[in-house]
């Protein structure tokens, strides 16, 4: 009877192990199931869910609309997909790449900046835009601030940078100090900082800090127009939209798509009409995602 009994439990434990271990493999990876049916649930809803940041020109919300340039070419490359809608969830630009990891929304359409670090959380697609570094000070530059050593060389000087953004790490690469950076959600409220003292300075992508000048109701704020762009890695920044790691055909169709509205020149349309320079913002064609992740090309 005790062996009758060893061998139901050893019988029970076995199947109860093979069941497990057929869940665990019907799981989505790279290039699981998750992946091969995203891609098609996207089709089948015609729908696509994008993260933003409210970020003028890249992605951002006026009147309950999706604009700028990376929505635009998002929702190009979409159509070519059969996707004809592409919907907007706003996050803090900090949390764009935990909200695509815990599924809030399918890609980021940012412009987000291509590095290192993020290419071990998202998979980039190809990119799809360059930018620089600018600079915004009260009106007059009190502090004469023509570059981030000038900021590092001035210990009464103090600069707001929006939480997420490269610029973080760009000026302190420059020499300036932790204490010198004050965080700040988004660049209205950088703007906010400086145009009130509390900060000396902020500092963003060139067409950001542009854009968002131009809108900004403080008159006592000034774009340095002669602001040196540091020699360091990350400058240029090549932007472009950003996958989960599990969603491999997806990223791939639409590096597929991009691939050819750049070719016929549609990609260039769009920046354009959204501020930007074809000439001085495209993307050199030598210039890959994996170069950029790689570090070679960052």
């Amino acid at each position: 009877m005790k062996k009758l009994l060893l061998a139901s439990v050893l019988c029970f434990s076995f199947i109860l192990l093979a069941a497990c271990g057929s869940e665990e493999s019907s799981g989505s990876d790279g290039e699981g199931e998750g992946s091969e049916n995203l891609l098609t649930t996207l089709k089948e809803k015609g729908t696509v869910t994008v993260g933003f940041a409210n970020e003028k020109p890249y992605a951002y919300q006026e009147d309950g609309e999706l604009k700028g340039a990376a929505v635009d070419i998002a929702e190009a490359v979409f159509k070519e997909l059969g996707i004809d809608t592409v919907e907007g969830k706003l996050a803090d630009f900090s949390q764009l790449i935990p909200g695509l990891n815990a599924g809030k929304f399918d890609v980021i359409t940012a412009g987000m900046a291509i590095n290192p670090d993020r290419c071990e959380n998202v998979d980039f697609g190809a990119p799809e835009m360059m930018y620089g570094e600018g600079l915004v000070v009260q009106a007059g530059n009190p502090l004469d601030l023509h570059s981030y050593k000038d900021i590092a060389e001035n210990p009464d000087a103090t600069v707001s940078i929006m939480q997420g953004a490269t610029e973080n790490e760009y000026v302190k690469s420059e020499g300036v100090s932790q204490d010198q950076i004050q965080s700040a959600p988004d660049i209205p409220a950088t703007f906010s900082a400086v145009s009130s003292g509390r900060a000396s300075a902020t500092t963003g992508t060139e067409m950001s800090l542009k854009m968002a000048l131009e809108t900004s109701e403080s008159d006592n704020l000034e774009f340095v127009t002669d602001f040196e762009q540091p020699d360091i890695k990350g400058i240029p920044s090549y932007g472009a939209a950003a996958f989960h790691k599990d969603s491999d055909t997806l990223r791939e169709a639409y590096n597929e798509k991009l691939a050819e509205l750049k070719e016929d020149g549609t990609v260039k349309k769009l920046l354009e009409a959204n501020g930007f320079s074809a000439e001085n913002n495209s993307v050199p064609a030598d210039i890959t995602t994996e170069g950029v992740c790689s570090g070679e090309q960052y």
